[in-house]
């Protein structure tokens, strides 16, 4: 799980690369990504501030474990965007990676980082119906 502190790392980041651009659209694109982090951060602090007005399930524990119906349909999103990858655009191939990036812990980042720029560099060049390990895509 991502903790406000990291969120804010991110808005910092994008506050950062918008001191060094003139150009309008990047700082608008900065700017709209900065506001989305400091957002999730500010909803991460809500949430830990307000847990004990908020619902729970009887079974809390488990609320980072998926179900197998969950993990599988994780698996096939996964390998749909892996499947049109080449498709999409750069610059949300960008968005993708980080997000994807920043979903796992904070220490493991950059070696995740690493697997994925390598899983993405091996599978560049397959075809649309390439078949991911484990999965029926096709």
């Amino acid at each position: 799980m991502t903790t406000p502190s990291q969120y804010r790392a991110h808005a910092d980041k994008y506050s950062e690369l918008i001191k060094g651009t003139d150009k309008p659209d990047e700082i608008r694109e900065f700017q709209r990504l900065e506001h989305s982090f400091t957002e999730l951060a500010e909803n991460e602090d809500w949430m830990v501030n307000n847990l004990n007005k908020t619902v729970h399930s009887e079974d809390a524990t488990s609320t980072n474990t998926l179900t197998e119906e969950e993990g599988h349909i994780l698996r096939c999103l996964g390998a749909s965007v892996i499947m049109q990858w080449n498709t999409l655009p750069t610059k949300l191939q960008r968005e993708l990676f980080d997000n994807a990036s920043s979903v796992g812990e904070l220490l493991e980042t950059g070696a995740f980082k690493q697997q994925m720029a390598r899983f993405l560099h091996k599978h560049k060049d397959d075809e649309a119906g390439m078949k991911i390990r484990g999965n029926r895509t096709g």
